[in-house]
């Protein structure tokens, strides 16, 4: 499952790529928001981060202005991967090498069909894993020795 999330930086670029997902034939949930007024990002990154470290969705899309608020929530989160990317080779690279479970654009960067192209360069490429796994693991170890030290 895939959800969505964005404040009202992101929103209209989040419609966007609605339309596209399901022109892809793809389910996906929308954390909000649904308006244009303003509202606080961390709230609707903590809620698509949050279903990714619970294991309740796979993989999530989140917008804001900048993209960089959203990233920076997301990441606090367990077992999250949130990577901010502003081309198609960022997209590309944060599947392939980081296996990046939540790809995070900003809605002031980017046009509509820069940010589908790298919506769906990200959904189609293929984490490489490799000597990128061993990277990842170290990660997974520092959010375990981090929680361990709060203990």
């Amino acid at each position: 499952m895939l959800v969505i999330g964005s404040d009202h930086g992101g929103l209209e670029l989040k419609k966007a790529i609605k339309v596209a997902l399901a022109s892809r034939g793809m389910d996906v949930d929308d954390y909000g928001t649904d308006n244009d007024n303003s509202v606080d990002y961390p709230d609707f990154a903590e809620k698509v981060a949050s279903a990714i470290s619970q294991g309740s969705a796979e993989r999530g899309i989140l917008v804001c202005g900048t993209g960089i608020g959203m990233s920076i929530v997301a990441n606090k989160f367990p077992g999250v991967r949130a990577a901010l990317a502003t081309d198609e080779f960022m997209a590309q690279m944060a599947k392939e090498h980081n296996n990046a479970n939540i790809l995070v654009l900003g809605g002031r960067v980017l046009n509509v069909d820069m940010a589908v192209r790298m919506v769906n360069v990200w959904l189609d490429s293929a984490y490489e894993g490799g000597r990128h796994q061993l990277r990842l693991d170290k990660i997974a170890r520092l959010e375990e020795a981090v929680r361990n030290s709060k203990t």
